[in-house]
């Protein structure tokens, strides 16, 4: 999430109650969490796993549960609780509306290309933005801050914009992270019925051009996918999941968080995919893998009780003997 207005840190540490060290009139120019990050941006960390991570990445101002070193180009705020912290600066600076807050089924701010066709009961949010020659169908749901691009197809009772499946597990329960990004879809898409994409928690979850989704798709938080991907039915894709170019992924296949899938790669059906592919192969099974090695695998198991058959036969015979 990028600022409006930049924000100073000393501002910050005051709104906060937090401890503050770096200059204090270094400007925040936008808050996001550490696999979205850029210089400028403000991110937390409260595990000492992830310390040396959120040091070394992009982030000039790093909310933080410990006082560690740290370079001295960085902004540093001293935190309790870094992950409800982030989520006061959230509400804070996010621009936050309710879903139905206006009249007409549409929010402020809203942008329709030539020749867009909206359908009855669509709900667009603030600042959403269609452009030229789209379809939306009946009873979509395009959250605040949605972009679509020209000639797309969004099938009904589709929500788009849905904050991202986050939470913070506490003794008590489980605390909720705050999703302050955006969906961004692409020219030439199209979404089938059902389907549901999540915005990004901080950032941006990206549909590239071309790309086409059948019914009941679901794509979770930060997810980027590249042009011409093709999802069958019931596909799920878990958070900050990087699918490049040409990637097919055939009916409920279902995809980890935080992996790559490289271009032109293919998933088939019913496959769960735990850890990164490579492009331009043919996976199956769960884990999935090399769909060949996967066939010969379960030939080799179809075999399994003849040859078992066969080796204790054998070994009862020579016993009798």
């Amino acid at each position: 999430m990028k600022l409006k207005n930049p924000i100073t840190l000393s501002e910050v540490a005051r709104f906060l109650k937090c401890k503050m060290i770096g200059n204090e009139d270094m400007l925040i120019t936008g808050i996001n969490e550490i696999h979205k990050v850029q210089e400028g941006d403000l991110t937390f960390v409260d595990y000492h796993k992830y310390y040396d991570r959120a040091i070394q990445s992009a982030a000039t101002f790093i909310l933080i549960n410990a006082e560690i070193d740290f370079p001295a180009h960085k902004g540093i705020l001293i935190s309790e609780d870094p992950f409800r912290d982030y989520n006061k600066l959230v509400n804070r600076y996010y621009e936050t509306q309710p879903v139905m807050g206006h009249s007409a089924n549409h929010g402020k701010n809203v942008e329709v290309g030539e020749d867009s066709l909206i359908m009855h009961n669509v709900f667009l949010g603030d600042r959403v933005k269609i452009g030229k020659n789209c379809r939306i169908y009946p009873n979509v749901v395009l959250y605040s801050d949605t972009i679509v691009g020209d000639n797309v197809i969004i099938h009904s009772n589709t929500v788009i914009g849905a904050d991202g499946f986050y939470f913070k597990k506490r003794p008590e329960g489980y605390d909720k992270l705050y999703s302050c990004g955006r969906v961004i879809i692409g020219n030439n898409v199209e979404i089938g019925a059902s389907c549901t994409i999540d915005k990004g928690v901080s950032g941006d979850t990206i549909i590239g051009d071309g790309t086409k989704f059948d019914n009941q798709v679901h794509i979770g938080h930060g997810v980027e996918i590249g042009k011409n991907c093709l999802f069958a039915a019931q596909v799920g894709v878990g958070g900050k999941t990087i699918i490049e170019d040409d990637v097919t992924l055939w009916g409920q296949v279902g995809v980890q968080k935080d992996i790559l899938i490289e271009k032109g790669a293919v998933v088939l059906g019913q496959s769960g995919v735990t850890k990164s592919l490579k492009g331009f192969k043919v996976y199956f099974g769960t884990p999935a893998i090399d769909a060949k090695t996967r066939y010969r695998e379960l030939a080799y198991l179809r075999r399994l009780p003849n040859l078992m058959d066969e080796y204790y036969g054998s070994t009862e015979s020579s016993s009798e003997e």
